[in-house]
């Protein structure tokens, strides 16, 4: 076979698993067995194989082509992500349909016609196709910002890498909006599996996709079988349509899922009876759904109806009632988290909500309980607020016995290692640090965590035994762990210990971002960490770093620069780094970014550029050595006023920073 030969029948390959792709996971009805399938897959890799100059980016051979990433980047919305509105009631949605009316006159329908469409629980994301094919894919972010997701959103079979043009024409440039979700079926096998290895299991569905979408291994996330359902557009270059049911029909068209469930609604009657059907059919779906939405169809009076800060006046989500049980409360017992919090929970007699067993309930902090009134003893109800996190929405206190029941108060000392109890604005901490078994146990699982560095295999119980056994009293201890020293705890065999030690020796190298965000300073997440490593370019500049130098970097406020002063001057800290060295952990360093023509200086974009596209206006800016702002604050210096800039315009002239046009910017940037 020649190159020639090669290409025509890697096409005809394709196009026959592109189309078996679409039949087995968009329209739910394969028309070939699973070995005929991979028949087509294994001829169609040979071929890429002998010949790698034809694989393309859009092939069914590239689902998980891509190496792990050190962090995700980010991706900035063309048209924002907007959130919805929230209704609880019936009265709040019919008060939603009268203020549409009411906004609409004096012209307004009888009777306003709404599609309907089934809230999904799950996380929202973007796909950008360019001529068809899929480019790049980002998390919603804050609705203007997102995480950069893509090569983990290529492996969701259900995400198509080109869009099918059977019986339409496919715009240059089309952005999809969807919700990425797990299905119920797949979340119970994926907790079973993560108990027998020892982790703690994922709380939720929706935990559970969002931490499987934002694996910066895509092979993890494509170990789990994601789906998505998409619920609208972006920025879009083709002919406009008329209603919002147009456009989910169009994007069912290019081989996208929408949920099968949506339904367009004659006025606000037919809405409610909309909200009451999957309410009552909720149970038997394999999704968790905690509402509906419901959106004016017609896109002529959603752009008269505009929107509000955050959230389009023309939409709502109508949420479903919480699921409730009743229940008592044993005790409360008081939990001590990484950083010393201290957090009052409810254990419960067990009680099944919703079809999941709730045991224990959050209390959140001692003003919540005082707010509340819980008390041991106490019947309460409990609900999963969201369909999720179980919480106590009530007392009885028709129940209580005559003679009442104690007041709850919080512990004097840490129940875990005795240290002293202090108070910090609503919460209370343990003043013990690392000397305290809880705060250095939930240390090191945060330590070893995925996103910090990764130690394979390295459950929550291991930890509790090598805590328990004094084998491992700070986080260097684990690099000192031996085949022999494990073999010596119970449970431990040959290959296990093997598998751990090697796991352990692996995870040496971190990148200087990881590091930093494991070592588990407050306020320092995954952003921040990246932020520091970026600014320090090594862990021995950042310890050595001052308030005033701290609060210098962009995006760094006095609390955070303090909480990092305060972490590197403990000298448990400092020995505890200077132990990791010596058992081998390798303290990367960073390349710092050279100094450019716009080093040191914060640029924040709004309205519209005709020379770039906003990605390409950071990019620029942070090519020569300045930052990109997505918010008004003192430290932005320039704000680029493009085409129809929007609030963030009229609050920069209020605070009084310097504004730019394209033009000057591009003077700026050399362009």
């Amino acid at each position: 076979m020649d190159e020639r030969e090669a290409r025509v029948e890697i096409d005809r390959l394709r196009k026959e698993i592109d189309y078996h792709n679409y039949c087995y996971y968009i329209l739910d009805n394969p028309v070939v067995t699973d070995a005929e399938y991979d028949r087509l897959m294994r001829r169609l890799e040979g071929i890429e194989r002998e010949f790698p100059r034809l694989v393309t980016p859009d092939s069914p051979t590239q689902r998980v082509g891509a190496s792990p990433l050190a962090a995700f980047g980010t991706i900035t919305h063309t048209v924002p992500m907007l959130s919805l509105a929230n209704a609880f009631t019936k009265e709040e949605a019919i008060e939603f349909d009268a203020r549409i009316k009411r906004l609409l006159k004096p012209d307004e329908p009888v009777d306003i016609e709404y599609a309907a469409e089934p809230k999904m629980d799950g996380l929202a994301v973007e796909l950008v196709y360019e001529n068809g094919v899929f480019t790049k894919g980002s998390t919603r972010g804050d609705g203007f910002v997102g995480e950069d997701v893509t090569q983990n959103l290529r492996t969701i079979r259900s995400i198509p890498l080109k869009l099918r043009h059977d019986s339409i024409r496919i715009p240059r440039h089309i952005e999809v909006r969807g919700e990425v979700f797990l299905p119920l079926e797949s979340f119970k096998k994926l907790n079973r599996e993560k108990e027998a290895k020892g982790e703690a299991p994922f709380a939720n569905p929706r935990n559970a996709a969002a931490g499987s979408l934002r694996q910066l291994d895509p092979r993890v996330t494509a170990s789990r079988p994601l789906d998505i359902f998409c619920y609208g557009l972006g920025a879009f270059d083709g002919p406009p349509f008329t209603t919002h049911f147009a456009t989910l029909e169009f994007i069912k068209k290019t081989g996208l899922k929408v949920n099968p469930l949506v339904r367009v609604v004659g006025g606000i009657d037919e809405a409610l009876k909309y909200h009451d059907e999957m309410e009552a059919n909720r149970e038997s779906l394999n999704y968790e759904l905690d509402g509906v939405v419901l959106k004016v169809n017609r896109l002529d009076l959603q752009d008269r109806l505009g929107v509000i800060t955050r959230s389009p006046r023309w939409a709502l989500a109508y949420k479903f009632a919480p699921k409730q049980e009743s229940t008592r409360v044993k005790e409360i017992f008081v939990g001590v988290g990484r950083t010393g919090a201290l957090t009052p929970v409810a254990f419960l007699e067990p009680v099944s909500v919703g079809g999941v067993t709730i045991e224990r309930a959050t209390l959140h902090n001692e003003d919540e309980v005082r707010r509340k009134d819980v008390r041991p003893g106490d019947f309460v109800v409990v609900q999963r607020a969201g369909d999720v996190i179980p919480e106590v929405a009530e007392v009885l206190k028709d129940r209580r016995p005559p003679e009442g029941l104690p007041e709850f108060r919080m512990p004097d000392k840490c129940p875990e290692c005795g240290s002293m109890v202090e108070r910090i604005g609503a919460i209370h901490y343990c003043t013990g640090g690392l000397l305290c078994p809880a705060q250095l146990k939930e240390s090191i699982r945060h330590f070893a965590s995925k996103r910090a560095l990764d130690i394979e295999g390295l459950g929550a119980m291991h930890v509790d035994q090598f805590v328990e056994s004094s084998l491992v009293k700070d986080v260097a201890d684990l690099f000192l762990l031996t085949k022999d020293g494990l073999l010596s705890l119970e449970r431990w065999g040959e290959k296990s210990a093997e598998n751990l030690v090697n796991a352990i020796e692996k995870s040496k190298h971190p990148t200087l971002e990881r590091l930093i965000y494991a070592l588990g300073i407050k306020q320092v997440g995954e952003h921040m960490a990246r932020v520091l490593a970026e600014k320090f370019g090594d862990i021995h500049a950042l310890a050595k770093a001052t308030k005033e130098e701290l609060e210098e970097t962009y995006e760094i406020g006095p609390e955070t620069a303090a909480s990092i002063v305060d972490f590197f001057a403990e000298k448990h800290n400092a020995d505890v780094l200077q132990k990791l060295e010596r058992a081998g952990v390798v303290f990367p360093k960073k390349e710092r970014k050279k100094a450019g023509r716009l080093e040191g200086k914060v640029f924040l974009f709004t309205g519209g550029l005709k020379s770039f596209t906003r990605d390409e206006a950071k990019d620029l800016v942070e090519a020569e050595g300045g930052e990109a702002a997505g918010s008004v604050s003192k430290k932005v210096d320039y704000v680029v006023a493009g085409v129809e800039p929007g609030s963030k315009y009229e609050k920069a002239k209020k605070m009084g920073l310097k504004i730019i046009d394209e033009e000057e910017f591009r003077g700026m940037v050399g362009k």
